[in-house]
């Protein structure tokens, strides 16, 4: 990075590979939305108002631009419009980005120098002053210290006293916003298991280590972990009490005991837990034993989902998969989800030829709604092999019994590689139609999705086609999407439909109703702009301002986007 500027790592171009056309387009809709824009050397941290508050961190290096929002697209690790909004503002200040980014650097090198500078008397003042403001802090360096002294019973109480989910709620529940908080108490006492473990003390750091699972799945039960954090940290403190177990002179078959105890009960809640973690800790008689008591879990409840699952994945680690195709075909889902996971297991075992068979039975054995991924399967496998008219076929018939906006993609897609796109969907779009005719009694101005025949023929890029057919059976959301196609060349038309949706919001409050407010005046004003009506639009903004003057957030909101 020592030579590199922020500017020099990424380019629009960049942004728009990293979030794809979709996300790129919305994100330049998000720039009068980023607030507290800060450059750091390696990194840029911002504030972007969408339907709620989100913090953005693109993250920067030799290899382009990567980044992280809070919000549930940015969750879900993509690269959001958010993202794309921060980095156009970011490429829009190249000229000012390498003294921001010199500056950040000189903070950061005369804290460092600062810190070298002070004595340790000094320094021990610094972090008494953090430990006594800081309570976390606090209880993971008591944590450390216990675990340092002989006394392995402090370290147990330290232990708990970290993992007491008290500690994060007066409601004993851990909350979105501590989730990852608690995670890092988690991460912090797998730490201190390794160090008990490398210090020869794994006997007790194993005995710890189970009772510290325990307590973190109980927390678990309790905790908005969306995000992940805290099973994650669970897994982490579970592969620590495997090395602790592997290497304590520990019984094989009194851990297999206890493994099997674990994951058919309260280890259920950790839904990535990895069991091959303590594969060197049983070694051959206690994986026989883990075996042999999952074995006949199963057998007692061959119809529970768990069970299914856990002999599932022992049946797979044995390379069983004769067994395993056996044991799905006990239950096949009429939707060939079952057939699809036959298939894929036979494909991991190199029968490609059995794992097709599996998945034209499931197919053909279909009822009602045929699952999406097992004709995402076959149309791959018939593509790859150059028979387009046979996934034609199989999207086809995903399509007649679900007729998704989904599904008419890739109809579209199959129907264009075999050639025969405009015969299958003009054929398409009248069975469209006819669900929307029949669904008509039921259309009106909500926040439904609306009917997928407007969906289709805007994906088509057939918005005419789809404004004309509109009236009666559009969902608002639907509306909006046409008037933002079609605002700029027929602003006349957009308006209104702006106008209708702004209306229901202004006696709603709320911080992510004023951001739909406030982006709906923006497009309200600029068909203004376009018509050339705009001291209309100044007469319509000042009467709405009146009207919510007592809405200060909302005001302010206004304010900052220059409304």
């Amino acid at each position: 990075m020592a030579a590199m500027t922020i500017a020099s790592l990424f380019s629009e171009a960049d942004l728009r590979q990293a979030a794809g056309e979709r996300s790129f387009g919305r994100g330049v809709d998000y720039l009068d939305a980023v607030a507290d824009l800060e450059i750091g050397e390696d990194e840029v941290t911002a504030t972007v108002y969408g339907t709620d508050t989100y913090e953005v961190v693109l993250i920067l290096d030799d290899g382009g631009v990567t980044g992280d929002c809070s919000c549930p697209h940015g969750r879900d690790g993509f690269f959001c419009k958010h993202l794309v909004a921060a980095g156009l503002i970011v490429l829009g200040q190249a000229g000012d980005v390498p003294a921001q980014q010199a500056a950040a650097a000189a903070k950061t090198r005369s804290l460092e120098s600062w810190l070298e500078g002070l004595s340790r008397d000094d320094l021990l003042t610094l972090v008494r002053e953090q430990v006594r403001q800081d309570r976390d802090l606090r209880r993971r360096l008591e944590l450390r210290a216990a675990a340092a002294g002989p006394d392995l019973g402090d370290v147990r109480a330290r232990v708990r006293e970290l993992l007491d989910v008290r500690g994060f709620s007066r409601y004993g529940a851990i909350e979105y916003a501590d989730a990852q908080a608690y995670s890092a108490q988690v991460d912090e006492v797998a730490a201190v298991i390794d160090g008990l473990t490398g210090g020869g003390r794994a006997a007790e750091a194993a005995e710890i280590a189970g009772q510290a699972l325990s307590a973190v799945v109980q927390a678990l039960e309790q905790a908005d972990d969306s995000d992940g954090w805290i099973g994650a940290s669970a897994q982490a403190l579970a592969d620590a009490h495997a090395r602790a177990c592997a290497a304590a002179p520990a019984d094989p078959a009194r851990l297999a005991v206890w493994l099997a105890g674990f994951v058919l009960g309260d280890g259920q809640m950790l839904g990535d837990f990895d069991v091959g973690a303590y594969h060197d800790a049983l070694g051959e008689r206690g994986k026989a034993e883990y075996r042999r008591l999952i074995t006949q879990a199963w057998q007692k409840n061959p119809s529970g989902w768990h069970e299914q699952y856990l002999m599932q994945e022992l049946l797979r680690a044995d390379g069983d998969v004769d067994a395993l195709v056996a044991m799905y075909a006990a239950e096949l889902l009429p939707s060939g989800y079952t057939h699809l996971m036959i298939a894929q297991e036979l494909d991991q075992a190199g029968r490609a030829g059995e794992a097709l068979g599996w998945a034209e039975r499931g197919l053909r054995e279909a009822s009602g709604s045929v699952d999406t991924r097992l004709v995402d399967y076959l149309a791959a496998r018939y593509e790859g092999a150059g028979a387009f008219g046979k996934a034609l076929a199989a999207r086809q018939s995903a399509f007649d019994t679900g007729r998704t906006l989904g599904n008419y993609r890739a109809l579209r897609d199959a129907a264009g590689k075999a050639g025969q796109w405009e015969a299958v969907r003009e054929h398409a779009l009248r069975l469209l139609q006819g669900d929307a005719a029949a669904a008509h009694t039921h259309a009106g101005f909500g926040w439904s999705e609306g009917t997928v025949w407007i969906s289709a023929l805007i994906d088509d890029g057939d918005v005419g086609a789809a404004w004309d057919a509109a009236a009666g059976v559009a969902s608002e959301r639907q509306w909006l999407t046409l008037a933002d196609v079609l605002s700029s060349e027929r602003p006349a038309d957009a308006l209104p439909v702006y106008l209708r949706a702004i209306e229901p919001l202004q006696s709603l409050t709320g911080d992510s109703v004023y951001q739909q407010v406030a982006a709906l005046l923006i497009k309200i004003r600029d068909c203004h702009q376009r018509l050339g009506t705009a001291p209309q639009f100044a007469a319509y903004l000042a009467a709405l301002r009146a009207d919510q003057k007592r809405k200060r957030n909302l005001i302010k909101l206004l304010d900052q986007r220059g409304l």
